[in-house]
């Protein structure tokens, strides 16, 4: 349990200054140690009471470290630019990276704060954001990023005081606005609202540490300690996190590809109408206003190798202006993605409103690929299929339209479309030794697809699972029902 008193303690200066000089060595001490280590970054979240001082001790922490290797973060009300994007867009993309130091002015936790802080608080809207902010942190941790929350906290009297002493300051007045005013006089419903949310995120792998706020030298010592200890600590351990809302996995799991039909196939007549057809439909709809101004679209291309995923790409880019759209062919992670966590390279490939990004392969790799290829600990690709799903959930509800295809072909199509490959001069680029390793462990990815369709089709992002013996018959395919997807959810959200 947190310390929410009244009190304020002190802490004298002839107490305080043998313990700030021993602090600021082991700190510097501590952070070359995570330099040199790199095995994984820290993330401080700084939140509190307006007027605590936490600015100042941010300042505090720069200097007392290296600041070339600290990033301080504000996220104050996202910009008219930050709105295109979806709501964690911009805490992913400023992630430190491994021997880094983040730290967050804000911490992300104010319009949960807010929202817990109305006199009538929708409940479910504020248990799902808590649910989000507890997997966000759960999937840093597990992917290298240690987390530590500070709460600067301080009785009514002395934020009072304190906002007092800065407005009989000219230099320090600009310090004091509306919302410190506001905090003022709604003091004990926000202290109530963040004792609330701070219990509900404190966790082992993300703790919160509340600091004493209204004596300065208390303040910096607490500080200096907390990040220290976290700085100390040699292992992180992620406890599962279960979202009540989210089924069991069946018992005996559906197999999409066990019910595909390879012989479906589509005459070169039909095919070129058909072809037209759904790319005039797909041209209109992401040109529409309705699109532009509240939407974007992901479209995520998976399957078999050689069955063509980039011919049914090309068919889709065909009918869109190239300003629109961008492809993102996803290979091995290079060595500043791997710096960071799994899923970090993806959300810097999120499209703002009114854009289309297409991926041929994508984040699924790590539980394809990387699983049998064991590139990845079970530990990790396991525990994705959880990640994956929050992941596309947040972008889903943030306004993307989120369209899955896995295309799907024969063994004996495979080995026919390689050596067709290599027969043709103009095609060799396309068939690597790799591919033909791959082919030698055909069951073992059909064991992974299966698993992954199972456990990653939701309703949020539901798998297009389409037979591409034939091309023709695969290529419309995808364009139909990429175009009936954007229809449903344009008539669902508008």
């Amino acid at each position: 349990m947190f310390d929410w008193a009244e009190s304020d303690p002190t802490l004298p200066d002839e107490q305080a200054k043998p313990l700030i000089a021993a602090l600021r060595t082991q700190l510097l001490r501590a952070q070359y140690r995570l330099l040199e280590r790199k095995d994984r970054a820290l993330l401080i979240l700084i939140g509190g009471i307006d007027g605590a001082g936490k600015g100042d001790t941010i300042n505090l922490l720069n200097n007392w470290m290296d600041g070339h290797h600290i990033r301080t973060i504000a996220f104050n009300q996202p910009t008219e630019d930050e709105r295109v994007y979806p709501r964690q867009y911009r805490f992913w993309r400023a992630l430190p990276a491994r021997g880094e130091i983040g730290i967050v002015f804000g911490s992300g936790y104010a319009p949960l704060i807010r929202l817990a802080a109305k006199k009538k608080p929708n409940q479910i809207e504020l248990e799902n954001m808590i649910m989000t902010s507890r997997r966000y942190e759960a999937d840093l941790a597990a992917n290298g990023v240690q987390v530590i929350k500070l709460w600067f906290h301080l009785s009514k009297k002395a934020q009072g005081a304190r906002m007092l002493d800065l407005l009989e300051n000219p230099s320090t007045a600009w310090k004091v606005g509306p919302q410190d005013r506001k905090v003022h006089k709604n003091f004990n419903r926000i202290r109530a609202a963040a004792q609330r949310v701070i219990e509900a995120t404190d966790s082992e792998h993300a703790p919160w540490t509340i600091i004493a706020a209204a004596d300065n030298n208390l303040r910096v010592v607490q500080t200096g300690q907390a990040v220290l200890q976290a700085l100390k600590r040699s292992r992180i351990r992620v406890a599962p996190v279960h979202d009540p809302a989210e089924p069991l996995p069946m018992k005996r799991p559906f197999n999409p590809l066990a019910h595909l039909d390879y012989t479906a196939a589509l005459p070169k007549d039909e095919y070129d109408q058909a072809l037209l057809q759904w790319q005039n439909k797909l041209a209109t709809l992401v040109r529409s206003p309705a699109f532009a101004k509240k939407h974007a679209l992901m479209v995520v291309f998976e399957g078999s190798d050689a069955a063509g995923k980039g011919g049914a790409i090309r068919r889709i880019t065909e009918a869109i202006d190239a300003r629109q759209y961008e492809i993102t062919p996803v290979a091995a992670p290079k060595p500043f993605e791997l710096s960071r966590p799994y899923l970090w390279r993806f959300w810097r490939r999120v499209p703002r409103l009114g854009r289309i990004a297409i991926f041929d392969r994508s984040w699924y790799g790590r539980v394809l690929v990387e699983r049998v290829e064991k590139l990845a600990p079970q530990a990790a690709w396991r525990r994705a299929f959880g990640e994956i799903n929050a992941f596309e959930q947040q972008l889903v509800r943030d306004g993307i339209i989120m369209v899955k295809f896995w295309l799907g072909i024969t063994a004996q199509e495979q080995l026919a479309r390689f050596e067709d490959r290599q027969s043709r001069p103009y095609k060799q680029y396309k068939i690597t030794e790799e591919d033909w390793r791959n082919r030698n462990q055909w069951k073992a990815y059909e064991a992974a697809a299966r698993e992954m369709l199972t456990k990653t089709d939701t309703d949020d992002a539901a798998w297009h699972v389409i037979a591409a013996n034939d091309k023709r018959y695969a290529r419309v395919e995808v364009l139909k029902r990429l175009v009936q997807s954007i229809e449903e959810q344009l008539a669902k959200h508008g």
